[in-house]
């Protein structure tokens, strides 16, 4: 069996920043840090990553921060706007491993319905045979089930999985299971560990 390679989304293949939002909506740099780091925080946004819904999350923070009422509904309409674009050169690659025959998949912590607004508007993602949304199975990397996930849908193990990822406890947690896990930095640190690999 061909060895597949398994990308993060966030900040790998695409820019991930609350603050390209935000930054739109509050004009004063010191209020848009401290709302950033009190109000729409990526800790909160985590828990839509773990499978909590929109409809708990957003009532729940406005009955803490009123003030800022649209804000928080604009985090839960305008997600998108918190992805910039690509990540230089990472969907080159994805490209290249596509055209190679190279077996593609993504797992990603991302919220099941800001998954759904964001896949319909991206096309890279058609070269992947299977995506794995930490908000939609209800757990997130680095805790072992979503990697049994990934197994079982690629019908792959070990060393059979070459996995790419900017989050240091999510890399650690894939090589515990005999991936070969690298953490991501940038495209060309990457295509080296590809080509390495021999899958470029």
């Amino acid at each position: 069996m061909r060895k597949a390679v398994v990308f993060d989304i966030g900040r790998v293949l695409f820019q991930w920043e609350l603050r390209a939002l935000f930054e739109k909506l509050i004009d004063d740099p010191q209020e848009l840090d401290w709302f950033l780091s009190h109000v729409v925080t990526e800790e909160w946004h985590f828990e839509h990553d773990r499978g909590r819904a929109l409809a708990d999350m957003v009532p729940e923070r406005i009955a803490l921060y009123p003030q800022y009422e649209p804000h928080i509904r604009a985090y839960a309409e305008r997600f998108n706007e918190t992805i910039p674009g690509p990540v230089e050169g990472s969907h080159a690659l994805v490209e290249r491993l596509a055209a190679a025959g190279v077996p593609l998949y993504c797992l990603t912590n991302f919220g099941d319905e800001f998954f759904a607004m964001f896949r319909p508007v991206q096309p890279i993602f058609d070269h992947f045979a299977d995506i794995i949304v930490s908000g939609t199975e209800k757990v997130a990397k680095p805790d072992a089930r979503i990697y049994e996930i990934v197994e079982a849908r690629s019908g792959r193990t070990g060393a059979q999985l070459f996995f790419t990822d900017d989050n240091a406890a999510n890399i650690a947690a894939a090589k515990a299971r005999g991936w070969d896990a690298h953490l991501f930095t940038d495209a060309k640190s990457l295509e080296a560990q590809l080509i390495a690999a021999g899958l470029l």
